[in-house]
C-alpha cells in the first residue's frame, strides 16, 4: 500500500488546494479529501494563449465537479507579468538563463495560496509537488526530496519560507510518478490518462526566443561575434539571448572541434565558447540565499549541491560569505554551471537553502560571472 499522508497530517481540517487541472494537483486533491480534509481549489489564472487558458479552466471545473469541492479562480495577470515575466525577459536579455518556475512557486503560488488561507480561515495550503515537509525533532518545520529520485521537485520549492512550509501539505512526496498514475487511474480522476506537461505556462510551444521578441521586439536581435576562449572569431549570432551556457547546437560554426556556449557577453555582444572540458568548473558563487533554517553557526560545512533541476546533486563545502550570499567548492568538477539558475544545498535528503548563481571559477582556474 503507498504510503501517501503527510508526516505533519495528523487532523484533518480545512486546505485550499492549488488545481493546475492536471493529474498531480487533482490527485493531491482526491487524497487530501479521502483523508477526512475540507477541501477548497483555488485556480490560478495567468498569461497565457486564450485557448490554453480557457481549456485549463475547463479542466479545473471538471475536477471540481468531480470531486464535489468549490473551485475558486484567482486572476493573476498582472501579478504574474510584473514578478515572473518581466525578471524572465530582462534575465535572457542580461545574459542570465533563468528559472521561473522557482521565482513562480516563491512569490505567486504559495504566497496566494497562503495569502488566500489567512483571508478565509484555512488552515492548510497544498500542492502536488513531488517533495515532502516534516517536522525536525528541533520542532521546526522542514522541506525534503521526495522519494522519486527521477521527478522529485524540491529544487523547485527551495525558496519558500518557514511561514509557507508550516501550512504545507504535499500527499505526492511519498510516492513515485508512476504510482501516482496508477493512482490516479484507479480512482478515475480527470486528467489521468494525458500526458504531463513539461512546457514552461506562458510560452506559445514552449520558444523562449520567439517570447523574447514578440516582448520587446527585434531590436533584440543586434549581432555579434562568436569568439573562442582565446579571443579567435569563429562565427556570428544573432542576438545573445539565442543562447544559454553548455549550449552545443545552432552555433553556426564551421569547424570539425565541438563548440560550447562558455560565456554569454550581452554588453559586448560575444558568445563565448569552448571545448567540452573548459565547461567543467569547480566552485560556484550564489546570491540571495534563501536560508530554510537557521543560518550555520559555522563558515564551512560539508553538504551536497545541486545546480540545475536534472543535475545530480554533488558534494563539496559550502562557505557562507555573507547572510545572503554563498561559495560552494565542489570536490568534483561540475559541467556548464549556468548563471541564473539556483544553487540548492542538501544535507542528506534536507533542503538547506539556496541562492542565485552568479559566477563560476573553471577547471582552470578562470572566473566567469553574471554581467
Amino acid at each position: 500500500m503507498i504510503n501517501y499522508r503527510d508526516e505533519k497530517n495528523t487532523n484533518p481540517s480545512t486546505v485550499a488546494v492549488a488545481l493546475s487541472g492536471g493529474c498531480d494537483s487533482t490527485l493531491a486533491a482526491a487524497l487530501l479529501i479521502e483523508q477526512g480534509w475540507d477541501v477548497t481549489g483555488v485556480h490560478f489564472l495567468l498569461p497565457a494563449p486564450p485557448e490554453k487558458r480557457e481549456a485549463r479552466s475547463l479542466s479545473v471545473k471538471r475536477v471540481g465537479e468531480r470531486l464535489k469541492i468549490p473551485v475558486v479562480l484567482i486572476n493573476l495577470d498582472i501579478a504574474f507579468s510584473r514578478e515572473v515575466v518581466a525578471p524572465f525577459v530582462e534575465a535572457y536579455l542580461s545574459g542570465l538563463t533563468p528559472n521561473p518556475c522557482v521565482l513562480c512557486n516563491e512569490i505567486i503560488k504559495f504566497e496566494t495560496l497562503f495569502r488566500y488561507s489567512e483571508e478565509h480561515k484555512i488552515s492548510k495550503i497544498s500542492t502536488g509537488h513531488y517533495a515532502t515537509v516534516k517536522v525536525g525533532s528541533n520542532g521546526a518545520t522542514q522541506l525534503w526530496r521526495g522519494i522519486d529520485q527521477r521527478k522529485e521537485q524540491s529544487y523547485f520549492l527551495h525558496r519558500l519560507s518557514v511561514r509557507h512550509l508550516e501550512r504545507t501539505l504535499l500527499p505526492l512526496g511519498r510516492m513515485t510518478k508512476q504510482q501516482a498514475k496508477d493512482l490516479a487511474l484507479k480512482m478515475e480522476l480527470p486528467n489521468s490518462s494525458e500526458p504531463e506537461s513539461q512546457e514552461i505556462c506562458f510560452l506559445p510551444a514552449n520558444d523562449y526566443r520567439l517570447f523574447l521578441e514578440k516582448e520587446r521586439g527585434g531590436e533584440i536581435a543586434r549581432r555579434g561575434d562568436v569568439l573562442t576562449m582565446e579571443g579567435t572569431k569563429v562565427g556570428e549570432h544573432d542576438g545573445t539571448y539565442r543562447y544559454t551556457v553548455g549550449q552545443r547546437h545552432g552555433l553556426g560554426i564551421a569547424s570539425r572541434r565541438a563548440y560550447y556556449v562558455s560565456e554569454i557577453d550581452p554588453r559586448n555582444r560575444r558568445i563565448i565558447v569552448g571545448e567540452k572540458e573548459d565547461l567543467l568548473c569547480t566552485r560556484v558563487e550564489a546570491e540571495g540565499f534563501n536560508w530554510l533554517d537557521e543560518a550555520p553557526r559555522y563558515h564551512r560545512m560539508r553538504l551536497h549541491a545541486q545546480i540545475r533541476y536534472r543535475h545530480r546533486a554533488a558534494s563539496g563545502r559550502l562557505e557562507v560569505l555573507s547572510p545572503e550570499e554563498v561559495g560552494f567548492e565542489f570536490d568534483e568538477p561540475q559541467w556548464a554551471v549556468t548563471p541564473g539558475q539556483a544553487l540548492v544545498c542538501y544535507e542528506g535528503d534536507r533542503v538547506i537553502g539556496g541562492g542565485w548563481i552568479r559566477r563560476s571559477r573553471n577547471a582552470h582556474g578562470a572566473l566567469r560571472m553574471k554581467v
